[in-house]
């Protein structure tokens, strides 16, 4: 598994900016998440149990949420824009505002998972 350096170091250069505004995104929003290659991918965790990591795929670039209610509002407001069960799948064609991504993030990063 390559070490968070070698991961981001090996995003092609048309999608590198992107995905650096993605993860200057999240760490802005939650400076205090732990980053980690937990899922061969840049993962962002924090000790409630809340997270999100982002992949660099063949064609896109990767937001993994992990339940559809977090990417809900995305969806709705982004609908040409393809997404997964729980991630959002960004091509370079695909115009959006990163803010937009901040109620996607909070609330993965915000869950609380129930475990009676």
């Amino acid at each position: 598994m390559p070490s968070l350096e070698e991961y981001l170091a090996a995003v092609p250069d048309d999608r590198a900016e992107r995905f650096a505004a993605l993860r200057d995104h999240i760490r802005a929003l939650y400076p205090d998440a732990t980053e980690s290659m937990r899922y061969k991918m840049p993962t962002y965790e924090r000790e409630s149990g809340g997270w999100v990591a982002l992949a660099n795929q063949k064609q896109y670039i990767s937001l993994y949420t992990c339940a559809p209610q977090h990417i809900a509002s995305f969806k709705t407001r982004y609908p040409r824009i393809k997404t997964g069960k729980g991630c959002i799948n960004f091509r370079a064609r695909d115009k959006f505002d990163v803010a937009d991504l901040e109620p996607v993030i909070r609330s993965a990063m915000d869950f609380v998972k129930d475990v009676r």
